[in-house]
């Protein structure tokens, strides 16, 4: 068996230390052997991105550039259709085959509403989840929806040691470092021609001001 592979989506508009710092805490706390960014070209269960698909494309490898941990999956944006989990993750299954765990990385809000999501049931059977939350707020049993809650009791796994065990099909939480860190709160601050330093790599930043994104109109 391979080691683990943890996946990140979003839709990374724009990308920043939160997405980061979630991203690298993931492979020390689940064991991973690596995460593969992954993202959106046409997000299915939010608006619109403010930039083009290519742009956000650009930001992540930026971003992730110096990591040898990281790296990044552009199908996603070069698909014509809207990017739905459980199709990447029937891609990536294909492509990696039986011996490589993968891992989806997803947010405990995120996780709540997972049966919204297209054949939601259907990610067990190809992925492990990994639902990361604020340090002493853990996920309750109680603060999540009959069918969510159901799926979490049957299948969440003692300790991450065991993600290595199956390829798919069990779910882990980890406590991860909070920074209070937002694209809203970067686009607005972008957009009204005020800094946002020391909230994304320099070199997403440089980025967005040569390519003049999230300006006013």
């Amino acid at each position: 068996m391979n080691p683990p592979l943890g996946l990140f989506g979003g839709t990374f508009d724009p990308v920043h230390y939160g997405h980061l710092r979630l991203a690298e805490e993931s492979v020390a706390h689940l064991g991973l052997g690596g995460v593969r960014w992954m993202p959106a070209g046409q997000p299915p269960h939010r608006g619109t991105p403010q930039v083009t698909a290519a742009d956000r494309l650009a930001m992540v490898r930026l971003a992730t550039a110096d990591n040898p941990s990281f790296s990044v999956d552009a199908a996603e944006v070069e698909a014509a259709e809207p990017s739905y989990t459980v199709h990447t993750l029937e891609r990536l299954r294909h492509e990696l085959g039986e011996q490589t765990p993968l891992v989806l990385l997803v947010g405990a809000d995120a996780f709540a509403g997972l049966a919204t999501w297209h054949r939601w049931s259907d990610i067990f059977d190809l992925a492990h989840v990994a639902v990361s939350h604020r340090p002493g707020f853990p996920v309750e049993l109680a603060s999540l929806p009959d069918e969510v809650a159901a799926e979490y009791a049957a299948r969440r796994l003692a300790d991450a040691g065991q993600l290595g065990d199956a390829t798919h099909g069990g779910i882990v939480t980890f406590a991860m470092t909070q920074l209070a860190i937002s694209a809203t709160q970067i686009r607005k601050l972008l957009t009204n021609g005020l800094s946002a330093r020391y909230l994304l790599p320099d070199s997403v930043l440089d980025y967005i001001q040569t390519h003049s994104l999230y300006r006013n109109p």
